[in-house]
């Protein structure tokens, strides 16, 4: 399933397809504490991370994939390959500490934006053998670098 979700990914039609059930993907992660939902389906690591906004001050949640790494866990902003970051990602630059559900596991984490040499690395050796539609994805943004996120317990 998981090779067959990855070439689905790199479709066009998948990523405006995939925006518009985040909504149902999330209320679904959260009926079945996130043992359902559409990337699991497909064999991908997925969570719901719930951020503080940057100007509202209230938890927002978000099903996204994730990338296991060690203890922590790699994510990353791809706003299915829009030109703007997702709000998401500007909540954890502005409010580093979030918390992620990971099948009925809630964990509080710190987040940290990768750049440079770290990011490169973890991109070609992590990320993208992990979900390749990340490449299409950053072409797609119009030359927006996607941020990637490092997230560690606490």
């Amino acid at each position: 399933m998981t090779k067959v979700a990855q070439r689905l990914g790199r479709q066009q039609w998948f990523a405006a397809v995939g925006r518009k059930l985040v909504p149902a993907d999330l209320a679904v992660q959260r009926r079945t504490g996130g043992r359902i939902g559409l990337a699991r389906l497909g064999g991908l690591s997925a969570m719901v991370l719930t951020t503080t906004g940057r100007r509202s001050g209230l938890p927002r949640e978000v099903p996204l994939l994730y990338v296991p790494h060690g203890d922590d866990y790699l994510v990353i902003g791809s706003n299915w390959g829009q030109a703007a970051h997702p709000a998401w990602s500007a909540n954890l630059l502005a409010h580093p500490d979030a918390e992620v559900d990971v099948i009925s596991r809630r964990v509080p984490v710190r987040a940290r934006l990768l750049t440079g040499d770290e990011r490169e690395r973890l991109w070609h050796e992590v990320v993208l053998p992990f979900w390749p539609a990340y490449e299409d994805y950053e072409r797609r943004a119009g030359g927006r670098e996607l941020r990637v996120f490092l997230l560690s317990p606490h």
